[in-house]
């Protein structure tokens, strides 16, 4: 994949295969280690460790439409061609949690793309499933957490016009905030 963030929507898309009602999305970096940390966390059915195993193997999917499954495996081989590494937790009935390194100096490292329409793509298309994003830049951090916006907006749904233009504000307000300094 050309960007880290369509990685990101396609594991993404998997723990909202897999029933999951809360979906963290993390993106830590370092400037001191020149390191990126993407996680995605869920609580959805969780796998085997034999099917976390067979998650790296891009001739292994779940999917009946295809034959293969190059998300897991391609988001692996980014990471790792830049000195990085992949790591996948699982537990059947508890959820799933993917977690990717990336060397950001290294010459093979993939730009992160458009995170922020990744992740309001994400929350407006899926409203019965709630998401925790959270942005970090050595000790500078933001977070948006749909169940406190659902709170706070109460019938509103996210998906509203307004709503989505201002949640796309906002990530982008805040992501242009980290890297000021």
């Amino acid at each position: 994949m050309r960007e880290l963030s369509l990685n990101v929507l396609d594991i993404a898309q998997n723990s909202i295969s897999a029933k999951a009602s809360l979906i963290e999305i993390e993106v830590s970096q370092s400037t001191a280690d020149n390191e990126l940390l993407i996680g995605i966390y869920d609580n959805g059915k969780g796998m085997t460790q034999e099917q976390v195993q067979s998650v790296i193997d891009p001739f292994f999917t779940t999917r009946t439409t295809r034959k293969v499954g190059l998300g897991i495996p391609l988001f692996k081989m980014a990471a790792e061609m830049t000195g990085g590494s992949l790591e996948i937790e699982s537990e059947v009935g508890v959820g799933t949690r993917v977690r990717a390194t990336f060397k950001t100096d290294h010459v093979d490292f993939t730009p992160i793309g458009d995170l922020t329409s990744t992740v309001v793509i994400l929350i407006t298309m899926n409203l019965h499933t709630d998401f925790l994003y959270r942005r970090r830049l050595d000790e500078r951090e933001f977070t948006v957490d749909t169940r406190q916006l659902k709170e706070i907006l109460g019938d509103v749904p996210l998906n509203e016009p307004s709503i989505v233009s201002w949640l796309t504000d906002f990530i982008k307000e805040n992501t242009k905030q980290l890297t000021e300094v």
